[in-house]
């Protein structure tokens, strides 16, 4: 079987998942993904191993995360991880679909610039007092 390289993004996050035959195991950052130091996050991630169910058994993937926040890092991570399973069998696409449509289709939305001679975030605007 050939190596599968899939990517996702969110906000500032990038993942980069590599999936190959093996015996179900993932890898993120090189540490296991039982050892990944939030529960909510785990079980994000865990989200597409758990509806694919026994084809999961069959491969081991790897995936390495950079940049932004551990919730992005986490949805990054979700988002390959799902995309690597379809490439390497397209009958879970529906079932992935139906599910959750952020598990196969990026979210795009970023954050919002700030104005220029502003204060403070990117939509407020400085208080006027007429009394």
């Amino acid at each position: 079987m050939k190596v599968i390289n899939t990517s996702g993004k969110r906000k500032r996050a990038i993942a980069k998942a590599t999936l190959r035959e093996g015996k179900g195991t993932i890898t993120i950052n090189k540490t296991n993904l039982e050892l990944y130091n939030n529960e909510l996050y785990r079980m994000r991630i865990m989200e597409p191993i758990i509806l694919t169910g026994d084809l999961f058994k069959k491969v081991s993937v790897s995936i390495k995360v950079k940049g932004g926040g551990i919730k992005g890092q986490a949805d990054a991570a979700r988002l390959a991880l799902s995309k690597a399973l379809v490439a390497y069998d397209k009958s879970v696409e529906k079932t992935l679909l139906d599910y959750d449509r952020r598990l196969l289709v990026a979210d795009v939305r970023r954050k919002e610039t700030a104005k220029p001679n502003r204060h403070g975030k990117a939509r407020a605007k400085r208080q006027k007092s007429y009394r």
